[in-house]
């Protein structure tokens, strides 16, 4: 869990050295649209400002503002912005961050038996913040619907909106209905005995988590990796997980069979006939990666507003 902590801190240290350290556009501010009383579409090509200057936003920057008692209350406003961006910044790594870790190092099956505690409250967090946040941030910039509609700032923010409205919908449907189901399916893992034959789904409930063993088969017998400091929480390597059968997986480790054989056999796999994998199961992955891809898709975006 600490080396899952800390990759996660390491990848959040070089996302922000990235945004800190890229160039930046020289831009006005609403301050200057206060001081003129004209809108942002008067000195900017684009109508919700910043980018190229018309010839009235040129002679303007020439000229220089002038100060006002009103710069006062101006700078609180964009200290206030900083501050909201930041926070909406800082959630979207956390947020993103895990879900990039859960796909590319974890897997979807790592989540398979339930969210664990830890990744829903951050998912559910996450969330709120960044809904409350990014309507703060867009009530700064848009100032009217004909913006919203008809710049490529606004445009690009509907489809933002859109995609973030996707995903909490998808996360409300796996924790109030998916999650549960999965969950009991792990019911009763830890009533097992030492030595029983198991099927799939009783060998699925045997996870590595919330206390449950960690069981996976190989070659058709099922062994115990709950006291292995190589199996903690489940997961080995960060690339394997407790619950499922490895024989295909281990075949390709840089170890032999004798490092499974060395682990305490608790019985055989009962397989009658192929496995299906039940309908709640088929969405929740439809799901997982499908928020893999909004999370690209949105990374894209703000790729768009910045150098687009």
């Amino acid at each position: 869990m600490q080396k899952h902590i800390s990759a996660l801190f390491v990848g959040i240290f070089l996302f922000m050295t990235f945004i800190l350290s890229s160039s930046q556009y020289a831009r006005a501010t609403e301050e200057y649209a206060k001081q003129t009383g004209q809108t942002c579409a008067t000195c900017h090509l684009d109508p919700a400002g910043g980018g190229e200057l018309t010839a009235v936003g040129k002679t303007f920057t020439a000229s220089g503002p002038s100060v006002t008692e009103s710069h006062k209350t101006v700078n609180v406003a964009k200290l206030l912005r900083l501050l909201v961006g930041y926070i909406h910044f800082l959630t979207a790594i956390f947020w993103f961050g895990t879900i990039l870790y859960v796909h590319l190092v974890l897997k979807p099956a790592y989540a398979a038996s339930g969210l664990p505690r830890g990744e829903l409250r951050v998912g559910i967090a996450s969330m709120i913040i960044m809904g409350v946040t990014g309507a703060v941030l867009a009530i700064f910039r848009i100032n009217s619907v004909d913006t919203l509609i008809h710049s490529h700032f606004g445009i690009l923010l509907i489809i933002k909106v859109s995609l973030y409205l996707i995903m909490v919908i998808s996360a409300v449907i796996v924790i109030t209905m998916i999650g549960p189901r999965l969950k009991a399916k792990r019911k009763g893992a830890l009533k097992l005995t030492t030595t029983d034959d198991l099927t799939p789904e009783e060998l699925a409930g045997c996870d590595g988590k919330e206390g449950r063993p960690a069981y996976f088969s190989f070659e058709g017998k099922v062994y115990d990796a709950t006291q292995s400091n190589l199996w903690k929480q489940g997961v080995h390597m960060g690339r394997h997980n407790a619950g499922i059968d490895l024989t295909d997986a281990l075949k390709q480790a840089p170890h032999g069979p004798d490092k499974v054989s060395a682990m305490r056999e608790v019985g055989l796999l009962i397989v009658d006939g192929p496995q299906k994998m039940a309908t709640h199961e088929r969405v929740f992955y439809f799901m997982a990666y499908m928020n893999l891809t909004i999370v690209l898709i949105i990374i894209l975006i703000l790729a768009l507003w910045r150098w687009g």
